[in-house]
């Protein structure tokens, strides 16, 4: 057999795997998912141990002859996983402590920016834009509470803010959205480089915004004025100083069923999934491409927005640059749930946990931020990677049957 034959032997023995490993089931996709954690834990152990061999510290863990180690890496992990819960094998615990909520109120906004990402990887389209309209929206919802509190006050002003700061949010992320929607529409352009671009575009505005017209001028820093406390998503369950409200839980939840059933009970969600699966296909059914690609990444902003406002009205309680990365880390939620919007609660609640748990080790523990950041790093990667090799072997399968009808209901990632 020939070099050239070999190859080409090669890489039909990868498409098939790949293709294989598109068509697992969803209990399949559970376990290696689980497996993928275990994996990862298992490697992080090892370089945890290894990293406090070679560094130097006054109290070591364990002391053994001439060598000592200064990290833990049972503890680490521990801290990582049971600490962003608040301890819940500990005497007391209670599901209201102050580190569950933040681990929830990671969640929210992840939930919703997983979404909005998912939502356009299920049109095929790849929206790296939902950083910018997270942006956008959160600005839009600030600016728009803060011209709307002094025109309404008391209960009206609880009941109509808050809302109002959601549609806004809607709105500007929406429209956002649509820019590189109607582009790659209507002028073929790429929307990963649209989109990227436009991420810029929202962050300079919205710095320039905020540090000249709607500067808050009791402040140096580059922030809006303070919302009201009658715009602002109210705490009723957990304490108010954790920044988390039960109600913007619940906001996330109904997006997620509205979604879902948006993509799997209504003939837009058809045309939608079609398009993404096989483009040719859809259009040949008489699916608008056009219409699809720019309703599409609306909607997507859309939901990025909401994700914004909840941002701004549950957390900050103004708006304020450097706005955490919530919309990049969207896209690993949405490939660790498969582009499925029940999927997005899981992945959006295990980033939420590593973001929480990382914040326990760096005060709990002597292990330096950098290792921490490794360690969520090995667990995302180890995690994600399975699914998006799944989602590759569903596109190769889908080209290889590209002359047939679309699969009824979308496959797999229902």
């Amino acid at each position: 057999m020939s070099g050239a034959d070999s190859d080409r032997e090669w890489v039909a023995t990868v498409r098939q795997r790949l293709i294989a490993l598109g068509q697992t089931s969803a209990g399949e996709r559970v376990l290696i998912a689980l497996s993928a954690l275990a994996l990862s834990v298992l490697v992080g152990t090892v370089i945890v141990f290894v990293a406090g061999l070679v560094a130097t510290c006054r109290d070591p863990v364990l002391t053994l002859g001439g060598t000592t180690l200064c990290y833990d890496p049972f503890y680490v992990f521990d801290r990582l996983f049971l600490g962003a819960l608040g301890d819940p094998f500990a005497g007391g615990w209670s599901p209201l402590n102050p580190q569950f909520a933040l681990t929830l109120r990671e969640t929210t906004v992840l939930i919703f920016t997983g979404l909005s990402v998912a939502l356009a990887f299920r049109a095929g389209i790849f929206n790296i834009g939902t950083q910018g309209q997270l942006i956008v929206g959160g600005l839009l919802s600030a600016l728009t509470v803060l011209w709307a509190a002094p025109l309404v006050s008391g209960g009206l002003g609880a009941l109509l803010l808050v809302p109002l700061g959601i549609a806004a949010g809607a709105v500007g992320g929406g429209a956002y959205g649509a820019i590189p929607g109607a582009l790659k529409a209507y002028a073929e352009a790429n929307e990963v480089i649209t989109t990227i671009m436009l991420n810029f575009v929202a962050v300079l505005v919205a710095r320039y915004l905020v540090t000249g017209p709607f500067n808050d001028p009791n402040s140096q820093a580059n922030q809006t004025p303070p919302l009201p406390e009658i715009g602002q998503f109210p705490s009723v369950v957990f304490d108010p100083r954790t920044d988390f409200s039960i109600f913007a839980l619940l906001l996330a939840l109904a997006f997620v069923g509205g979604l879902y059933y948006l993509l799997t009970q209504t003939a837009f969600g058809y045309d939608l999934r079609t398009a993404g699966i096989q483009p040719a296909a859809a259009e040949y059914g008489g699916v608008d491409a056009a219409r699809t690609i720019v309703a599409s990444l609306t909607l997507s902003g859309a939901i990025g927005g909401v994700g914004g406002a909840v941002y701004v009205m549950m957390i900050l309680g103004k708006f304020q640059t450097g706005v955490p990365s919530y919309g990049f880390d969207g896209i690993t939620v949405s490939i660790l749930a498969g582009n499925n919007p029940l999927g997005v609660v899981f992945a959006g609640a295990l980033f939420g946990v590593l973001k929480s748990g990382s914040t326990v080790v760096a005060f709990a523990t002597n292990v330096p931020p950098q290792l921490v950041g490794v360690l969520r790093g090995l667990i995302i990667l180890f995690v994600a990677m399975p699914e998006f090799f799944r989602l590759v072997g569903r596109r190769l399968a889908a080209r290889e049957d590209d002359a047939g009808p679309a699969p009824v209901g979308g496959g797999a990632d229902d």
